[in-house]
C-alpha cells in the first residue's frame, strides 16, 4: 500500500482516486474549489470513441487566426504577450499537421473505448445510479461541404473499426420525429454514449467518502518541497501533506504547479460554455451541430447546449456574446427552439486543459520520481476520465498499463 495525494478533484482526480482505492492505496484528494462546478460539471457528457481527430489538426491554427477577431467563433485564441502562451502557440501551430493526426488516431480511439466501457463497469460493480446511455452521436450538417468532411472522417473511423452510418434528412426525421430540423444530413457514430456529468460526480464523491478516501476541499496548494528529485510534501494555506506518490490532476492549473517542479508542461486553459434548458424540447439524440461546433445532449431532466473553445487564460468570466452564439446555433439547426433569456443568463463555463498537440499528459516526468501527471485532455477529459484513472493506478501500483503511454508522455517534445 502506498500513501497517495491527488491534487485536483475533477473527473480525472476522482477516477484516479477510485482506482487507487481499489488497489488498496491510501488516498487523499486536495482541491482548491468546493468541487461542485467547473469543466467536470458543465461539459457535454459525451463518451466519444468517435472523436479520433485531435484538436491540433491541419488548418486549425489558420482558422484560429481568421477567427481571432470574431468573438462568436467556435475557436477563439486571444493573443497575449506571455512567454508560456507564445511557446504553447508555437508548439500548437507545429502540431497542426497530418503527421500529428496520423499518430494520434488509434491512441485516442483506444483510450476512449476503454473509458466508455469502464463507465459501464463502474456503474454495474458499484450499483451506481448515474445516467448512462449508449445511443450514439449525430454529426448534424447544414451544408454539403460539411457533410462531405464528416463523411470523410467517418470513413477514417470505419477503418479503425468503429460503426458509422451516413443518414439522409429523411432518416434523421425518423430518428428525431418530435423536433424540426434544418439540415442536409448527418453522420451517426453508433459507438458513442452520453451521461449527465454532475450525477456521476456527486455519486462518485459520496462513494469515495464512505470508502475512506480523504477529501480536502477549498485548499490551494501553494508550495511543494522537493529533495533528490522527489516530492517530500505539498503545502496549502492550512495544511502540509506528505505521501509516497503524488498525482497532478489539477486541469488547467497543472502548469502552475508543474512550474514549481521545474517541469515545462505546455498547457492552456480552453474555456467552454453550457446552457441548460430544463424543459422538454423533443430532442432525443446527442448531436453535434457540425458547422457551429455546438454539442447538444439530452440529459436527465434537461437538455444541454455546450460549446466554444476560448483560449484566453485562466478565468471564469462569462462572455455573453459567446453564450448567445450557442443559443443562435441551437435555433439555426432546430428552428422551433428559442433559448430564453433566463436560460442564457444561467449559463456557466469551465476550463479544459489543452496541450499543444491535443493529446493528454499521462505518466511520470523524468524530473520527479514520485509524481504522476494526468492532465491536458482538452475537450475529452470527461470521455477519458475512467481510463486515465485506471492508467494512473496501474503506474503507481507498478503494473503493466492497459494502454501504451508513449504518445501521452509528459516529457514529449513539440
Amino acid at each position: 500500500m502506498k500513501k497517495t495525494v491527488i491534487i485536483g478533484g475533477g473527473i480525472i482526480g476522482l477516477c484516479s482516486a477510485y482506482y487507487l482505492h481499489k488497489e488498496g492505496h491510501d488516498v487523499t484528494v486536495i482541491d482548491q474549489s468546493s468541487m461542485d462546478f467547473g469543466a467536470s460539471y458543465v461539459n457535454a457528457g459525451y463518451l466519444t470513441p468517435s472523436h479520433i481527430i485531435p484538436l491540433a489538426a491541419p488548418g486549425v491554427m489558420k482558422k484560429g487566426i481568421q477567427w481571432m477577431f470574431n468573438s462568436r467563433s467556435p475557436l477563439f485564441i486571444k493573443p497575449r504577450l506571455n512567454s508560456h502562451f507564445l511557446q504553447w502557440s508555437w508548439a500548437f501551430n507545429k502540431s497542426c499537421s497530418s503527421e500529428n493526426v496520423a499518430r494520434s488516431i488509434s491512441s485516442i480511439k483506444d483510450i476512449n473505448l476503454l473509458s466508455r466501457d469502464l463507465y459501464a463497469e463502474i456503474k454495474e460493480q458499484e450499483g451506481f445510479d448515474f445516467h448512462l446511455e449508449r445511443k450514439g452521436l449525430l454529426m448534424l450538417c447544414q451544408t454539403d461541404k460539411m457533410l462531405e468532411e464528416e463523411i470523410h472522417v467517418g470513413e477514417i473511423a470505419k477503418k479503425e473499426g468503429l460503426p458509422v452510418k451516413t443518414l439522409s434528412l429523411g432518416e434523421l426525421k425518423q430518428m428525431e420525429p418530435n423536433i424540426q430540423l434544418h439540415a442536409k444530413g448527418a453522420v451517426l457514430y453508433e459507438c458513442d454514449g452520453h451521461t449527465t456529468p454532475h450525477l456521476f460526480m456527486e455519486e462518485m464523491i459520496a462513494y469515495l467518502e464512505v470508502s475512506g478516501v480523504t477529501f480536502r476541499k477549498n485548499e490551494k496548494i501553494n508550495d511543494i518541497t522537493i529533495s533528490n528529485g522527489k516530492i517530500i510534501s505539498v503545502t496549502s494555506s492550512s495544511n502540509t501533506y506528505t505521501a509516497d506518490e503524488f498525482i497532478l490532476a489539477a486541469g488547467s492549473w497543472s502548469k502552475l504547479l508543474s512550474k514549481k517542479l521545474g517541469i515545462k508542461l505546455l498547457l492552456e486553459a480552453g474555456k467552454g460554455y453550457r446552457i441548460n434548458a430544463k424543459r422538454d424540447l423533443g430532442i432525443t439524440m446527442p448531436t453535434i451541430l457540425a458547422e457551429a461546433k455546438v454539442a447538444v445532449t439530452p440529459m436527465q431532466g434537461f437538455t444541454r447546449f455546450a460549446g466554444t473553445m476560448e483560449i484566453a487564460g485562466i478565468n471564469h468570466d462569462i462572455n455573453k456574446v459567446r453564450v448567445q452564439a450557442i443559443a443562435d446555433a441551437a435555433h439555426k439547426y432546430y428552428p422551433d427552439i428559442v433559448l430564453t433569456d433566463d436560460e442564457k443568463n444561467d449559463a456557466a463555463c469551465g476550463l479544459r486543459p489543452v496541450s499543444p498537440d491535443g493529446m493528454a499528459y499521462i505518466g511520470k516526468s523524468s524530473k520527479c520520481k514520485n509524481l504522476t501527471i494526468a492532465t491536458g485532455h482538452a475537450m475529452m477529459g470527461w470521455s477519458m476520465g475512467p481510463a486515465t484513472g485506471k492508467l494512473v493506478s496501474e503506474i503507481i501500483s507498478d503494473k503493466k498499463t492497459s494502454l501504451n503511454l508513449d504518445v501521452y508522455h509528459p516529457d514529449r517534445k513539440f
